[in-house]
């Protein structure tokens, strides 16, 4: 092979492996072509997945807080007047709710023993009617002339036929013989108009307006069709405001007297006075009431009205913070306690509550038996188990309720905790004031008597409405606190009504 023919040769394999070459460049830069797309792909379904997983974490935070407000509104209306502060009125139509009161085994109506009252025949009647016996019955002989005996007699008592009774009062004139002067007697001072209502008609309208909570309208027409006398709501209200103003030194004995007492109780309600929200606080012994009104429920009202400042006892109150704080001694109403446990019992399932449940009430059956007993404190035999299963109660209460994690952002104010561990943290925190009243026998197991004393003002809210002027609110309160402290020392409500508006009121036992 000549020289050419090698030189020939070895340009063509040299033509060959460069092709070769340049192939396998081109397979190299597919190569890394695909493999880039393949990185950037890669690094799309990361960021993808992150972003997945991100929302998932969204998600789930969601259906956590979700969660939790479905468990909170399932509470709310799982709530009514057997297991909350709820009133009866505000039961929703499911089923009547269950009495915390346990079954006494007597059967309905009068006991043995007990004391019945009956419609009785006077000794002295407004009218007798003699019915006369005019032949016999059997022969038709004429008896006209026979003397006649009483074997039976039979009383209908009514009310008298409707008529006003007017007295007219004339003074007389007389001139002197002796100088000519002429001498005219004084009316009566509360006869001070040529024709006005007698004290009789002003408290029977005071009456029916304020201790029975009849709207101003209807108590002037019920008088106009009752006595026929045309009677404005003007003038029921000047009533009123006599009345109110005559009271004025009663109400302040009256508070005196709550500061002097060892125990009273304190509640509060709100009502409406023209187009805002007020607040109605009861202070009350089983011979005293006294209401106030004031625009706030809290401190500020309880230091203007003046009692708790001064007031050195026992409070039994529902818990609510303002009471804190102040120089006398805490007591809590049970019945919310009785309550809150029912419903933890019941809707949160939990066992601990039934227990305090019975244990309170074995606590207040045992003071009780020992106030039966004449004794004036519990044997320490009997208190120690009590309070030992108290303490035993609250730690498996909080072993079923451990304390929430902490939230991941940071919050103002107190973590949010369940219902069941406010009410642990209560019963802990306020131990002694739930269990006053197994210390000391002055004190009652619960605050019904307040909550009884301000019945009567959601009374006045549903039957009349709301109070139009801070005037009359104060008015309402006022005399209320009057009869409400005569009708628990069992005094005239009409007559002391009456004396009132005279100018005299009837003042009841302050001590």
């Amino acid at each position: 092979m000549t020289k050419d023919e090698e030189l020939e040769q070895l340009r063509a394999e040299k033509t060959v492996l460069c092709e070769r070459l340049r192939r396998k460049d081109e397979e190299l830069e597919q190569s890394q072509k695909a493999n880039h797309d393949l990185r950037e792909g890669l690094k799309q379904a990361i960021m993808a997945i992150e972003s997945q997983q991100e929302r998932v974490t969204t998600l789930e935070g969601l259906i956590d807080s979700l969660h939790e407000r479905i468990k909170t509104l399932e509470g709310q209306q799982a709530k009514d007047s057997h297991n909350s502060s709820l009133p009866p009125s505000s039961d929703r139509f499911v089923r009547p709710p269950k009495s915390l009161r346990k079954k006494s085994g007597k059967s309905p109506g009068g006991q043995k023993g007990h004391r019945g009252h009956h419609l009785r025949q006077v000794e002295m009647p407004d009218e007798v009617l003699i019915h006369p016996v005019i032949e016999c019955s059997h022969c038709q002989h004429d008896l006209h002339a026979q003397p006649a005996d009483v074997p039976e007699r039979r009383q209908v008592i009514d009310l008298p036929v409707k008529r006003l009774w007017v007295t007219e009062h004339r003074v007389e004139e007389k001139q002197c013989p002796s100088c000519f002067h002429l001498t005219r007697a004084s009316f009566p001072a509360w006869v001070k108009a040529p024709a006005q209502y007698g004290p009789s008609i002003q408290t029977l309208a005071t009456y029916l307006v304020e201790g029975q909570v009849v709207p101003y309208a209807r108590a002037s027409q019920l008088l106009q069709d009752l006595l026929g006398v045309q009677l404005s709501a003007g003038s029921i209200a000047r009533f009123v405001n006599t009345c109110h103003e005559q009271l004025a030194g009663v109400e302040t004995e009256l508070k005196a007297a709550l500061v002097k007492t060892k125990v009273i109780h304190q509640d509060e309600t709100g009502l409406r006075v023209g187009t805002a929200g007020w607040w109605v606080h009861v202070c009350s012994t089983p011979r005293l009431t006294h209401y106030a009104a004031h625009p706030k429920r809290g401190r500020s009202a309880l230091d203007a009205i003046g009692i708790a400042p001064h007031f050195g006892g026992t409070s039994m109150h529902d818990g609510l913070v303002s009471y804190q704080g102040y120089a006398f001694t805490q007591a809590l109403c049970n019945v919310h306690h009785l309550r809150e446990l029912t419903f933890v019992e019941e809707v949160l399932k939990q066992v601990w509550a039934s227990k305090m449940k019975e244990l309170l009430l074995e606590m207040k059956t045992q003071v009780e038996q020992a106030k039966a007993a004449d004794q004036h404190e519990l044997d320490a035999e009997v208190l120690a188990p009590l309070l030992r299963r108290y303490e035993e109660i609250l730690s498996e209460g909080y072993l079923a309720n451990p304390p929430a994690p902490p939230p991941e952002k940071r919050t103002r104010g107190r973590p949010k905790q369940s219902p069941a561990r406010n009410l642990l943290d209560r019963l802990s925190q306020g131990k002694w004031a739930v269990l006053r009243f197994l210390l000391d026998f002055a004190v009652p197991f619960d605050n019904n008597l307040a909550e009884r004393d301000l019945r009567m003002i959601k009374v006045q809210q549903k039957v009349s409405g709301c109070f139009r002027t801070q005037e009359g609110v104060a008015m309402f309160c006022r005399i209320r606190s009057y009869l409400s402290t005569l009708r628990k020392q069992g005094l005239e409500l009409l007559s002391a009504l009456e004396h009132t508006l005279s100018g005299h009121p009837v003042l009841p036992a302050f001590s």
